[in-house]
Order: C-alpha cells, then sequence, then structure tokens
C-alpha cells in the first residue's frame, strides 16, 4: 500500500528541526510556477480593464485577478488594452464598445490610498450583454493585502459567472525534500507566498488541514519514529497528539474539528483509531488482522472513507464515523487506495493504478461510475479543492516531484512546479469566511 510503502522507504534520520508560526515563517521561498497544459470548453469571454490607480502600487490587482481566473480554465480572457482612459464607475462603460471586442462580462475596479497606509479597493462586474452589474464589492487591505484582495476580487467574479464558489484566496499545504533537508510549506491556491512552517532533517508526511483554516495535522519523524502533531499556523504553537509505541499516522479530522482519526500500531497491526484533536482519549475503530489506514471524514462527518487489503489486494471501504462493519466501495481494478471525498459528499478521489502506472480518479457513490482523469506514472496524495472543481495531486516528471492539478471532468489540467527539490504531499486548504 502507498502509505505504507512511503513509511518503510523514507525511514527515520536525525538532524534539526526549526517551528515557526507561518506569519512569522522561517523562511519564504520562490513561488511555485503554475502551467497550464489543458483548458475548457465553452470558455466564457471576460474583460478585466486596468484598476485606476494601481499604477506604482507594490503588487497591482488586475493581473493577479486576470491570472486566477484564467488558469481556472472557465474562462477566455479579453484585451482590455486601447480602451484609454480604463472605466472606473459603472457610467463609464461603453458596452457597445466591449460587445465588440467579445466581452460578455467585465470587470471595472480602482484603489485609493487612505491616510492610514492602507488603500480603500473596489470593483465591479458588469454584464455586457444585459449592460447590469452582477456584483460590486469595497475592501479595505494594507499593501500586504493586496494580492489576497485580488483573489477575493476573483472569488466574487467566479462564484457570479460560473455559480460555484472561488477558491484562488484559499491556501495549500505541502512539503519540499532538497537533499536530506524536508520543508512543511503553506502558500496561496496560486503557488505565491510559500512560507516554511516546519524544516527538519527527518520526514515530514500527510499534511491535513482542521476545517477552520487555522491547524494543520501532519506525521513528524523527529522522535525517529512517525509522530502525529497538530501545529498552529498563527502562533507555529504545536504539540504531539499522537504518539503511541510503535507508527502513528494519516491524520484526518473530523468536519466539526474536535477529533482526528489516525493509524495507530500500538496493539498491533496498522488499525484506525478516533482521538481529541487535543490528543486526548482514543477509540479504536477498526478491528481486523489487515492494514487498514488513510482514513477521510465524510463533509457531514457520518461515515469514514479509508483503504484495506483486507480483502486480499488494497481496496477502499467506507464505516459509520464511530465504528461498525465497513463496506467496500471499489470494484474496479486490484489497487485502488488514499480516499478524499469531494466537498458535496457524493463521490470521492483516489489512486487507482493501471497497469504499471498510478493515475488520479474519481468515483460517484450512486453509480459507482469510476473516471481516470490523470496519465502520469505515480500519481499520489489527491485532494479536492474546496470547492469541488479541481483535485491537487503529486506527482513525477522527468524524476523530479512536482504538484499538478486536473479539474473534476479532465479537461483542464495544470503543473505547479518549484525551482527546488521535490515537492510531495499537498492538502487543499478550506473556504475561509469573508
Amino acid at each position: 500500500m502507498r502509505l505504507v510503502e512511503r513509511l518503510v522507504r523514507l525511514g527515520a534520520v536525525s538532524g534539526f528541526l526549526i517551528v515557526a508560526p507561518a506569519f512569522f515563517a522561517a523562511s519564504v521561498h520562490a513561488a511555485l510556477t503554475i502551467e497550464i497544459i489543458g483548458a475548457g470548453t465553452n470558455q466564457l469571454p471576460v474583460a478585466i480593464a486596468p484598476f485606476r490607480a494601481e499604477e506604482g502600487l507594490s503588487q497591482k490587482l488586475t493581473p493577479v485577478i486576470a491570472a486566477d481566473l484564467a488558469r481556472s480554465g472557465l474562462f477566455r480572457l479579453v484585451d482590455p488594452g486601447g480602451v484609454n482612459p480604463p472605466p472606473y464607475q459603472p457610467g463609464e462603460v461603453d458596452f457597445g464598445t466591449w460587445r465588440a471586442r467579445g466581452a460578455e462580462a467585465l470587470v471595472i475596479g480602482g484603489v485609493s490610498p487612505r491616510g492610514d497606509g492602507r488603500f480603500d479597493v473596489q470593483f465591479r462586474l458588469m454584464d455586457t450583454v444585459k449592460q447590469v452589474q452582477l456584483a460590486g464589492f469595497a475592501y479595505t487591505a494594507s499593501a500586504a493585502q493586496l494580492r489576497l484582495t485580488a483573489h477575493k476580487i476573483a472569488d466574487v467574479v467566479y462564484e457570479k459567472l460560473t455559480g460555484d464558489a472561488g477558491v484562488f484566496s484559499t491556501r495549500i499545504v505541502y512539503v519540499v525534500k532538497q537533499g536530506r533537508r524536508y520543508e512543511l510549506q503553506v502558500a496561496d491556491a496560486d503557488g505565491h507566498g510559500a512560507q516554511t512552517i516546519l524544516a527538519s532533517n527527518e520526514p515530514i508526511i500527510s499534511p491535513a488541514w482542521s476545517p477552520d483554516g487555522g491547524r494543520v495535522a501532519y506525521v513528524s519523524f523527529e522522535q525517529r519514529k512517525p509522530v502525529v502533531y497538530v501545529q498552529s499556523l498563527t502562533t507555529g504553537a504545536r504539540r504531539a497528539v499522537a504518539n503511541f509505541w510503535g507508527s502513528n499516522s494519516a491524520p484526518a479530522w473530523s468536519p466539526d474539528g474536535v477529533k482526528l482519526a489516525v493509524v495507530l500500531t500500538k496493539d498491533g497491526g496498522s488499525q484506525i483509531y478516533l482521538i481529541g484533536a487535543d490528543g486526548s482519549g482514543e477509540t479504536r475503530l477498526t478491528r481486523s488482522s489487515a492494514i487498514d489506514t488513510e482514513p477521510n471524514f465524510s463533509p457531514d462527518g457520518k461515515s469514514i472513507l479509508f483503504t484495506s487489503d483486507r480483502g486480499g489486494s488494497p481496496q477502499i471501504y467506507r464505516m459509520p464515523a464511530t465504528g461498525g462493519q465497513p463496506e467496500r466501495v471499489t470494484f474496479e481494478g486490484t489497487y485502488n487506495v488514499s480516499p478524499r471525498h469531494s466537498p458535496d459528499g457524493r463521490g470521492f478521489t483516489f489512486i487507482q493504478r493501471n497497469g504499471s502506472r498510478f493515475n488520479v480518479a474519481t468515483q460517484d457513490f450512486a453509480t459507482r461510475q469510476v473516471q481516470v482523469l490523470t496519465e502520469g506514472a505515480v500519481d499520489e496524495s489527491p485532494t479536492f479543492a474546496p470547492n469541488g472543481r479541481m483535485i491537487l495531486y503529486a506527482t513525477v516528471v522527468r524524476g523530479r516531484g512536482i504538484l499538478s492539478a486536473v479539474s473534476s471532468d479532465g479537461r483542464v489540467k495544470q503543473r505547479l512546479v518549484s525551482e527546488a527539490g521535490d515537492v510531495r504531499e499537498p492538502a487543499w486548504g478550506p473556504l475561509m469566511k469573508q
């Protein structure tokens, strides 16, 4: 099984350890570079007029909004060049001009400095066909928050035009390995602003976001064996929440953030237990002679998917979150592992072996229909975006570990490439409250 094989392969090495809150990171690294290698069909044409008074800012908003919408694969960007001056208020929009350029939607806005060093940012989304305003918001942001503000604007545009929540202002966590050094990093969903929250000469695996986005659970080998930790991203404080005899691995948060499902070997083989997010108490959920691992809660918290070889080969099973008789849910192929529920709870993503390849797939609970989405040789660790429209995963390209993303219909594909080291073990963070 992939996780168990990974634990054995990694081993434990002695070395230094650095822990830091994300805000005051131990180090800040170059952004992951996103390459779009596949786009969707029926793209909506959108124009983004340059925001008024953004010239001279440390971070322009217009290019960030444009990049967000472009990499979603759902929008075709219409060149706004040549319209002088660019419109800022609805009354300044010549709808005929933008329709003639092929734009069905238009984003306009501007930035105004405040006396306290912050900025007022306003934007509007206009329907050029119906000649009406679809959305309009105002934000107050510091210079350091301008990029996040641009992501929030892209989120609003995405939601108004697609009906789905935008995820451009969310974050991802992943592990970078360079030489003997492992770093647990948090970055914006577009790969920018990477910050190291843990650095070690020992392996770090299986990061998982708390539902509120304020904590990350992960497995560290710093004690010469796998131990589960929970770390705050605001203070950097952390604690070992599963440090029993033997192996402690594969943490998964309950939807309310109160408990973690973990895999322990303290009573023999790898079995799934429930513990408090503060490490208090433990309740055994599976009882088998097989290897039961990789638990994942359903969005409603009522059931858990997990991987087990109890039937002779690694397959995915589902059981009540309180324990009980598991039911097998994968039947296509002889190797299916690493399940993760879709945010709507209607299906899940996982890794399926196809010949000698390990690929990202999805399965619907009701129909049991399986769709293989990737063609890599070794794809691992799939994780849904919080709106369910993209799946982030780890893969290998030319012998190097990178992150990739694929839309849930398989049409849009991206690569997130780092200039340094192998990138592994991604997890996509939750939607944050505005």
